[in-house]
């Protein structure tokens, strides 16, 4: 049986339905709100709307710390919804969800150059193309990027990359015919879409890999760019990306201390997490444990645990496979090859929490090719129908899935829940828990899951929640001041514990009660862990000096407090 051919109407009702049913699996999810990163990334925006000049937005996006670019592209797409924070999340969420499905239409797009260039039937291509990008659209695991509102600094790299990846592939389409044009295409669309990818992400730089991967794998040697071309314009970055990679090795005992993990630890916690997501991507699920992977068990050696030596074996074996066997199955090595070179940044060496579900949003993209391709070749073999039944069957599947878990972020407070539930490792999810209890009003039952959760471990970051809800009800003793003292003065700190320190003592500076029972045993607290551990982070002795300021400003000792915050303004200098 053949398949079907793929005619205009049929392309464009294809495209048009799968573009309905994406919108209709997320349109639950849109009700939810902020959560996690969104605020500390978002609240400066504030100010951006009660300005309301061009000014103020130039600011907003030239002030990220997210990452060495400071992520300007991005920051400017939130300034420009300034007036929607923070009462409307809902259009953010609605920016977020065009972007994905404009990810889609690109994948889409990409994906069937790819596959006509490989030399594959055209027919085929554009039939597996829609496949592969309806189960990239549709898979739930990207529920998490696109309605985790700050994770557009994930999408936006993916559609600058996108569109890097199609300016190339048309570009090379005419190599022959007209040359120079094709250079120029080529060129430009490296050099401009790699520009735009890094400023919304760092990631973004990846693009010049990514394309040489693409380009690697192709399975005929003819009508390649030039060899001195291809140096210049692919090799030349990727390389320069993996040297500046290289300078941040660190295999010493405690490189960060900040993290309970080293360089060493993190390598090979990465192994069973890739295989992780792996899984996941080719056996979805609902939901996982979500955003709070800070439990993730830490692999201590390569058996401990044992599925360490395991994932780095599986993964040493795939990408030989890929290498080995590229002119046999290109677009097998070119799943592979492409998923572990779009992780290379944010899963090997830089110091990065462990396990991120946004991770995967470019490296998943051409993942689902070579099974769809596999899927629709079979129609020579059985009928088309079977076929087109099979292919309807894993989408409606998939965007049940998707529109079961975008009904879970449908509400906030609920997903907290259900993470904590399901994550009792996650310090941030028992932390979110409690929150959402004390909101509502159960402040017992709070401070109840926060003490059950300390008895699995000597968390600071819970030790200073539990504190701040304790001096809201004016029933911290100084007991609890003392053990949140030994707690800061034998753990690591981490950016969990910062912004908990921060928002105590805005409780404490808010509430006139409040300072005169407890600022100056929080101002003993932060002096004494000043003279200790945390006194060779110099971010966090500046920190720790303005929390000291506002401490004394509350207390009307202005002169202390100026002297607090001199010292503080020099050290972040």
């Amino acid at each position: 049986m053949k398949t079907p051919s793929f005619l205009p109407y049929k392309h464009y009702l294809c495209l048009f339905t799968l573009i309905c049913l994406t919108i209709l699996v997320y349109l639950p999810g849109l009700k939810g709100g902020f959560i996690f990163d969104d605020y500390p990334n978002l609240e400066q925006l504030a100010q951006v709307a009660q300005s309301g000049t061009w000014q103020s937005i130039y600011d907003f996006s030239f002030s990220g710390g997210a990452g060495p670019t400071g992520r300007p592209l991005a920051l400017l797409t939130f300034a420009l919804q300034a007036s929607s924070w923070p009462n409307a999340p809902i259009d953010f969420k609605i920016i977020n969800l065009f972007i994905h499905i404009s990810c889609g239409l690109l994948l889409y797009w990409a994906s069937s150059s790819i596959l006509i260039s490989y030399g594959s039937d055209k027919n085929k291509s554009h039939w597996t193309a829609l496949l592969a990008c309806g189960c990239w659209l549709l898979h739930p695991l990207f529920v998490s990027t696109t309605l985790y509102t700050i994770q557009r600094m994930a999408q936006l790299p993916a559609l600058f990359s996108l569109l890097g990846i199609i300016g190339y592939l048309q570009g090379r389409k005419i190599l022959c015919q007209k040359p120079i044009i094709s250079y120029f295409i080529m060129s430009f669309s490296i050099v401009f879409f790699t520009i735009l990818a890094t400023y919304s992400k760092e990631n973004g730089a990846l693009l010049p890999l990514l394309i040489l991967i693409i380009e690697f794998c192709h399975p005929s040697l003819n009508n390649k760019p030039i060899w001195y071309w291809r140096g210049l314009f692919l090799w030349t970055p990727s390389l320069l990306i993996l040297i500046l990679l290289c300078r941040y090795i660190d295999f010493s005992s405690n490189p960060w201390p900040e993290r309970n993990f080293n360089q060493i630890q993190r390598l090979m916690s990465e192994g069973r997490i890739l295989c992780e997501y792996l899984f996941r991507l080719l056996f979805p699920q609902i939901e996982g444990n979500g955003l709070f992977q800070d439990g993730y068990i830490v692999s201590h050696g390569l058996l401990q645990p044992i599925s360490t030596l395991i994932s780095i074996g599986v993964i040493i074996f795939l990408i030989i496979f890929a290498l080995v066997f590229k002119k046999s199955y290109p677009l097998v090595s070119l799943a592979i090859l492409f998923f572990f070179s779009a992780q290379i940044i944010e899963s090997t060496f830089i110091n990065l929490e462990l396990y991120f579900e946004h991770r995967n949003y470019i490296s998943a993209m051409f993942l689902f090719l070579p099974i769809c391709m596999g899927l629709v070749k079979l129609s020579d073999k059985i009928s088309y129908k079977l076929i087109s039944f099979t292919a309807v069957v894993i989408l409606s599947i998939l965007g049940f899935m998707t529109f079961e878990r975008s009904t879970l972020w449908s509400n906030t407070d609920r997903l907290k829940i259900y993470w904590a539930q399901h994550n009792l490792n996650s310090n941030r999810a028992q932390i979110n828990y409690a929150e959402v209890l004390w909101k509502h009003g159960y402040y017992t039952e709070a401070n109840q899951v926060l003490e059950h959760a300390l008895k699995h471990g000597s968390q600071v970051a819970i030790g200073l929640q539990l504190l701040n809800q304790k001096v809201q009800l004016g029933s911290a003793t100084q007991h609890d001041i003392n053990d949140i003292q030994q707690k800061l003065t034998t753990q690591k700190i981490d950016g969990d514990v910062t912004w908990r320190l921060r928002w105590l003592v805005q409780t404490i500076v808010n509430d006139p009660k409040a300072t005169q029972r407890y600022a100056h045993g929080i101002l003993h607290v932060l002096q004494v862990v000043a003279k200790r551990n945390y006194a060779v982070n110099p971010d966090f002795s500046a920190l720790n000096m303005f929390l000291q300021g506002q401490l004394y400003g509350a207390l009307n000792e202005q002169q202390s407090a100026y002297f607090c915050y001199k010292i503080s303004a020099f050290s972040y200098n």
